[in-house]
């Protein structure tokens, strides 16, 4: 299955995590960084083009600074990211420069992404640096963005990029073999799964855990970023980035880690962009009726549907659709704002001119920007 799949892969993100390119102290392993970038030097020579997203900024500006832990306060964060970015691409250039590869440094924001212009902006460019043979290295831009340092991981900007990058593979490379059973750390018996053909509840749960003194990412973030590739349609590997010639090993179709495959087709990008790049705004709550005509019918979101608006939000906001019972089925972008949303509450498509004086269309969320979860 693996090597059928890899046949048809031309473009790969490899999402590199802090444990994987930081030695037991916390600074930059540059033995394992040029193992990597030679491994990703062949893939390279075999015709593959290759994205890398990169942790370990913070990890190598924290040494920088001279910092015995992992800083706790937003502008230590910053302060570590600013001088350990710099850092961070040096080791990449140094270790990719005896290959004649070079590399650009790209980064990102949730409004970067977020903006739908700014979106496809950094899709040209990635296309364009990639164009010239470049390597991009991706990271979040940790200077200026409090809530990416607070709650973000690169683990769900990797799945993002898969869809600005229009990517064919997502291969994260984090300090264990692949997803387990249960967390090996704390269960000797844990078993390596090397198939997950689609994760269920029992497999979130199974992720469980958090981050370490280095890495803000953990097993359930790494499984969310699957699930996220999975709905563009691209398959997933975790493997071990400590290994020697796992990459290769893992892009020639081995056994390694855990292939964790996509949900089919997938939604196209621009749904995609919708469900999992956008943050919601609000949130609109619709009867019966109405979640069951979007579910089942593939109908837009009427204003007589509507039955509660949380939240302010301006027209065209991404929002949440929840049912009675208050949990999420479906996301999309609003054709009223929060206050129009509101008074529109329960009437008929034909009396919106009259109740705002004005009409944007006959809806609240059209199907074409709507997608169910």
């Amino acid at each position: 299955m693996r090597k059928v799949l890899l046949k048809t892969v031309k473009r790969v993100v490899i999402k590199i995590g802090s444990r994987v390119l930081t030695d037991a102290d916390g600074a930059l392993d540059t033995a394992v960084i040029g193992r990597i970038c030679d491994e990703i030097a062949e893939q390279r020579r075999k015709g593959r083009e290759v994205i890398v997203v990169s942790s370990g900024a913070i990890a190598a500006g924290r040494c920088e600074l001279g910092l015995t832990h992992k800083p706790r306060t937003i502008p230590h964060k910053q302060a570590a990211a600013a001088v350990g970015q710099t850092r961070l691409m040096q080791a990449y250039q140094n270790a990719l420069s005896p290959h004649s590869l070079k590399t650009a440094q790209v980064l990102l924001t949730g409004e970067d992404l977020g903006s739908r212009q700014r979106f496809l902006n950094a899709r040209a460019t990635l296309d364009a640096l990639l164009g010239f043979g470049i390597i991009p290295i991706i990271n979040e831009n940790d200077t200026v963005v409090v809530d990416e340092i607070k709650f973000g991981d690169n683990d769900n900007l990797s799945a993002l990029v898969t869809n600005v990058a229009e990517a064919h593979l997502l291969l994260i490379l984090t300090d264990i073999e692949g997803f387990y059973s249960a967390d090996p750390n704390s269960h000797p018996d844990a078993a390596l799964i090397p198939l997950v053909k689609s994760i269920t509840r029992e497999v979130e749960r199974a992720a469980g855990g958090s981050g370490s003194a280095v890495g803000t990412g953990g097993m359930a973030t790494k499984v969310a970023a699957a699930k996220k590739a999975g709905k563009n349609g691209v398959s997933t590997i975790m493997i071990s980035g400590k290994r020697s010639g796992i990459i290769t090993a893992a892009m020639r179709g081995d056994e390694v880690g855990t292939l964790f495959l996509s949900s089919g087709v997938g939604l196209n990008r621009r749904k995609h962009w919708i469900a999992y790049t956008l943050k919601p705004s609000g949130k609109i709550i619709v009867d019966e009726g109405a979640r069951n005509a979007l579910l089942k019918k593939g109908k837009s979101l009427l204003p007589s549907g509507v039955v509660q608006v949380e939240g302010k939000f301006e027209r065209g906001a991404c929002v949440r659709l929840c049912g009675i019972d208050g949990a999420e089925f479906a996301r999309g972008l609003s054709d009223y704002s929060s206050g129009e949303s509101t008074r529109l509450i329960g009437c008929k498509s034909s009396e919106i001119e009259g109740i705002l004086g004005y009409h944007y269309g006959d809806v609240v969320v059209h199907r074409d920007n709507l997608v169910l979860l």
